[in-house]
């Protein structure tokens, strides 16, 4: 994969994961239900745990490869960003809401991407 093309996902995917975890973090479970009807199902705590896991996921894509202080991080960031949205879309599956589903799987293959592209550029 061009390596333009992998920063271009890697970064979006952050970006995404980023926005998504800090709302998670600063918002209130009761705020969140209004567009995100998956949060019944989760304490405040949980809730904000999914956000720390994104954010720290958004981070772990960004700044290993940016500082070229550990870059076998990424991938290994990307892989848990996967296992988070695959977790998301077994929640929307067992609610039964399938169209919500969707964006999860979309970031879900954003970060394989990344996982993917990361791993063959280490030679994992």
């Amino acid at each position: 994969m061009d390596t333009t093309l992998l920063s271009i996902v890697q970064i979006l995917t952050a970006v995404a994961f980023a926005g998504a975890g800090i709302m998670k973090l600063t918002q209130p479970k009761v705020k969140l239900q209004t567009n995100m009807g998956w949060v019944e199902d989760f304490s405040q705590n949980q809730v904000r745990l999914i956000g720390l896991l994104e954010l720290l996921g958004a981070i772990g894509l960004i700044l290993p490869v940016l500082l070229n202080i550990l870059p076998w991080l990424t991938p290994i960031a990307a892989a848990g960003l996967v296992l988070t949205m695959i977790g998301a879309a077994i929640t929307h599956i067992r609610r039964g809401e399938l169209p919500q589903m969707v964006p999860s799987v979309v970031l879900g293959i954003l970060a394989a991407i990344v996982f993917i592209g990361h791993a063959t550029l280490l030679s994992l």
